[in-house]
């Protein structure tokens, strides 16, 4: 599965060995145990990744391969692919944009809760694009 913790201003993306339900219920009894507000809710997160970054093609393909219903990357100009994903939305209600996303692209020969070849690929791109923009903005 993966996870996208969203702060003010940024993101975080992990790829985790859980299914969406075992994190959600974890989660769940959390909330319950420390009297927290928790909203769950079928949702679409969304974020760009360099056109020019080696192997945007082949995330194209993979996601062809994978469940398209769950994963979509599209063209948005000459310097970015949006890469958009349907999932769960975990917030405590408010209307403040830090919360946690979470959803699983699976293989369809996957029969455990291994992150799919989908998710290590698409969470190895985005290191890639974190790392090649902190290199930009120390230069």
């Amino acid at each position: 599965m993966l996870k996208l913790t969203y702060t003010e201003n940024s993101f975080y993306l992990e790829c985790l060995g859980l299914s969406v339900e075992e994190w959600v219920q974890t989660r769940v009894i959390l909330a319950l145990r420390v009297a927290q507000s928790l909203c769950v809710e079928p949702s679409t997160a969304s974020f760009l990744l360099p056109a020019d970054l080696p192997g945007i093609e082949a995330l194209k393909a993979e996601a062809k391969l994978a469940n398209s219903e769950i994963i979509d990357l599209s063209v948005c100009d000459a310097e970015y692919v949006e890469v958009s994903l349907r999932g769960y939305w975990l917030s405590d209600g408010s209307q403040d944009a830090d919360g946690v996303f979470v959803t699983a692209i699976s293989d369809s020969s996957d029969v455990d809760v291994s992150p799919s070849r989908t998710e290590f690929f698409l969470h190895k791109l985005w290191r890639e694009a974190q790392a090649c923009a902190s290199v930009m903005s120390e230069g």
